[in-house]
């Protein structure tokens, strides 16, 4: 379990592809602090930590992560947002966040906003899947390459946030161009809610 608040970003320095899974190594200022089995959510997905040498640690993505997520669309020297699970005797910052990316969404429009930031992404729209609360509504929270984010202006296939200059200059949406493919994971608490209404 994430919160959604990025610690840092990491920068891969390895990818070793396995059959139809993907080995990624990267380093961080807190490896010296992980342990093999530990779970680091990375660009919002859950990944376990399965090998730590001198400063870099390596984690495995398997086939399904890969369709689902641009983890498979990384390169070595690209920087990824990393945030090691919750401690449940703190504050919740940001929002409940499981680290199950749904699908990727790609940034449509960047907009300055005197000193700050509006990006706009588009996402695959099924009706089916938006009545079982994969969809985003106004002022409620969505995870965009692990940052948890307030949405602004949805559209049944759209949203917008806005980024703040911390952010923007601790995440890897400094990053973010238009055309750029991000993970988004909708928020569990609607899900539930279009689940039970349902019923």
């Amino acid at each position: 379990m994430f919160s959604g608040i990025v610690e840092e970003f990491a920068t891969v320095t390895k990818l070793v592809r396995e059959q139809g899974n993907l080995h990624l190594t990267l380093t961080c200022s807190f490896t010296n602090e992980l342990k093999i089995d530990q779970s680091v959510s990375h660009n919002g997905v859950c990944l376990t930590v399965v090998n730590i040498e001198n400063d870099e640690y390596t984690v495995t993505a398997m086939s399904e992560t890969l369709e689902r997520s641009n983890i498979g669309l990384l390169a070595v020297g690209d920087k990824v947002n990393v945030e090691r699970s919750m401690m449940m005797n703190g504050r919740l910052d940001g929002h409940i966040v499981q680290g199950h990316v749904d699908e990727t969404a790609e940034c449509i429009d960047i907009k300055d906003a005197d000193g700050s930031w509006y990006y706009t992404f588009r996402y695959k729209h099924d009706e089916e899947m938006a009545a079982k609360g994969y969809l985003t509504v106004d002022k409620g929270s969505v995870t965009v390459n692990g940052v948890s984010l307030t949405v602004c202006e949805p559209t049944d296939d759209t949203f917008k946030v806005a980024i703040i200059p911390y952010t923007y200059e601790h995440t890897n949406f400094h990053t973010i161009k238009v055309g750029t493919k991000v993970n988004i994971e909708f928020d569990i608490i609607g899900k539930y809610i279009a689940r039970m209404i349902k019923k």
